[in-house]
């Protein structure tokens, strides 16, 4: 049987559990669980994200320095096939962090002041701002900080392999001395593919290294070793 939402006793049963420390701790406890399990979810799918962009990669790069006539421009396929498997991850990486959030609210407001009540809390309104996720869950990072983010991590490194296998592959395997018109694919002249190619490095640099305010809830960030710090 559903529960009448005009009950008053249904009503308050929220209430009535916020009202017994026991029975708010225990939700509290199998909340937290419940979050983290979450979390280690989206983690693994970003980790699974990462392995398929690195077998795609060993695989292009394996087939076309295999032949000198295998064609250049597979490395530009992996680039493409790259970007895209990027943009799938910084999606999860949107989702992951909803979920992270919450821990760190957890861990901020709960466990860190039963270990050292003498600093008291992160967040005054923490149990506001938790009720209002659950209520109306909503993603806490823009798809460019989702982006930046993982190119820092990863990507970052994975495209300039990917960018520098071509340069290579282009002048090294040139019949005689290598020149822009070697990097030709089809009816697009060598030019354009260069243009192209050299726009979207320094897009991908631009993305990753433009500074911003980060709008994702605290994490261990780059930094002096040694050190724990927030993010700016």
């Amino acid at each position: 049987m559903s529960a009448d939402r005009n009950d008053p006793d249904e009503a308050h049963v929220g209430k009535a559990i916020d009202d017994d420390p026991s029975y708010l701790s225990a939700i509290l406890g199998h909340a937290y669980r419940g979050e983290l399990d979450r979390e280690t979810t989206w983690r693994s799918r970003l980790d699974q994200t990462t392995t398929w962009t690195v077998t795609v990669m060993a695989a292009i790069l394996t087939w076309a320095f295999s032949s000198p006539d295998n064609p250049h421009y597979i490395v530009l396929v992996g680039v493409v096939v790259a970007t895209v498997f990027l943009l799938i991850e910084a999606r999860r990486y949107r989702d992951y962090d909803v979920y992270r959030s919450r821990i760190r609210l957890f861990q901020q407001n709960l466990f860190a002041p039963a270990l050292d009540p003498d600093r008291g809390l992160e967040h005054a309104d923490w149990r506001t701002e938790l009720s209002e996720d659950y209520r109306r869950p909503t993603v806490k990072i823009t798809l460019r900080e989702a982006v930046a983010n993982r190119l820092k991590r990863i990507y970052a490194a994975l495209l300039g392999v990917l960018l520098f296998a071509w340069v290579f592959r282009v002048t090294a395997f040139a019949p005689t001395q290598a020149s822009v018109d070697d990097a030709a694919v089809g009816t697009v002249p060598g030019s354009v593919v260069v243009v192209i190619v050299v726009a979207y490095a320094l897009a991908i640099v631009v993305v990753t290294v433009w500074p911003r305010e980060r709008e994702a809830k605290e994490e261990f960030r780059e930094g002096e070793y040694g050190e724990w710090k927030d993010s700016e």
